[in-house]
């Protein structure tokens, strides 16, 4: 316990004092950019609140925001307890997806959130609007660029990131290649980094084929569920320049040692990786949290401190620095969000 609480505060002084990738750089959270050397400790894969009733019925009337901040918060501030500073929240339009609450949570607790522009194409296109069938690749990615350049519906909050989802198979839908093919000009539009919704090797080369060939680097595209690909997957997109994202860590309960997904297969994954030269690519979160509406208080709500507890202590028993922690929780994520300060001073600010 000493152990662990002496990282605590070495993790809060490297959250302070950790540089962005080029100077310059921002993040857009939803109060606006900040430079990336203020993002600090950060979980790059988390939800505060869902909405899984579909793309046909869901709507801010389904919640009260005022509720679902007085349950949320104080699980936001027990991680801020722990050093975070930063939290990118993954909760795509039409899924639940509140800017304004989101807002509320960032002024009351003084995290930086980050929230996403996109479409969740996974489940049987459950959560996509009726309108995206009538739309071209460039026409979804036109609606995409103005919540970037102008805020979403009106709030003057814009996306961080753009967040897509696709189902498991190798061959992709055609709905699905029409998103990635979408996200693809809204990145080369704004800079913003896409982050897949993925899990196995065959949709995620897939997609990194498709982005490739519109001119997206891999290093702009986040491998989301990457834990549900195989080793040898993950090191072969790393070595491409993409995001390896292993976010679903403590989401499956106490699970053994030894056990697909314990803390101690993450800890291996991870220092599989950092063996063969891709801890640099490196991504980790819990997909944690879930205020689910529709359900008392918003069901059973997962915190957000795994990584904190339990996996940093086993990749120091490992061998990990500091510094290796560091460059997991602050230098990546400034990475991989990052974008220039011109790509959003040539906007009006929406605000």
């Amino acid at each position: 316990m000493k152990r662990m609480f002496s990282y605590f505060f070495l993790l809060a002084i490297l959250s302070v004092t950790a540089c962005g990738p080029e100077k310059g750089n921002v993040i857009m959270t939803v109060e606006g950019p900040v430079p990336v050397s203020d993002m600090g400790t950060t979980l790059t894969h988390e939800h505060l609140l869902v909405d899984f009733i579909g793309a046909d019925s869901t709507g801010y009337n389904r919640w009260d925001r005022d509720s679902a901040a007085t349950r949320i918060i104080p699980y936001v501030r027990e991680v801020m307890d722990l050093g975070v500073q930063t939290l990118v929240e993954c909760t795509p339009a039409y899924l639940g997806r509140d800017p304004e609450l989101l807002r509320m949570i960032a002024r009351e607790t003084g995290i930086h959130l980050v929230t996403n522009t996109g479409y969740y194409g996974a489940h049987g296109n459950r959560f996509i609007p009726e309108q995206f069938y009538r739309m071209t690749p460039v026409e979804l990615s036109e609606q995409w660029i103005e919540e970037f350049e102008h805020g979403i519906e009106g709030t003057g909050i814009r996306p961080g990131f753009i967040k897509i989802a696709v189902d498991r198979d190798d061959t992709l839908s055609p709905e699905h290649v029409k998103i990635v093919t979408a996200a693809a000009h809204t990145h080369n539009a704004t800079g913003l980094v896409i982050a897949s919704h993925t899990g196995p090797d065959g949709p995620a080369f897939e997609q990194i084929r498709i982005l490739r060939s519109l001119g997206v680097n891999p290093s702009s595209f986040i491998w989301v569920h990457a834990d549900l690909g195989t080793l040898e997957g993950n090191t072969r997109a790393a070595s491409l320049g993409s995001w390896i994202s292993l976010d679903k860590i403590g989401s499956r309960g106490n699970l053994q040692p030894g056990e697909k997904f314990s803390m101690a297969w993450y800890s291996d994954r991870i220092l599989a990786l950092k063996e063969a030269g891709h801890l640099d690519r490196l991504l980790i979160s819990h997909d944690a949290g879930w205020y689910a509406v529709g359900q008392g208080n918003g069901g059973t709500y997962r915190g957000y401190t795994g990584i904190f507890e339990s996996l940093i202590p086993a990749l120091l028993e490992k061998g990990f620095t500091r510094q290796e922690v560091d460059q997991i929780l602050i230098r990546n994520p400034g990475t991989a969000f990052s974008i220039p300060a011109s790509r959003v001073d040539q906007f009006p600010d929406p605000g």
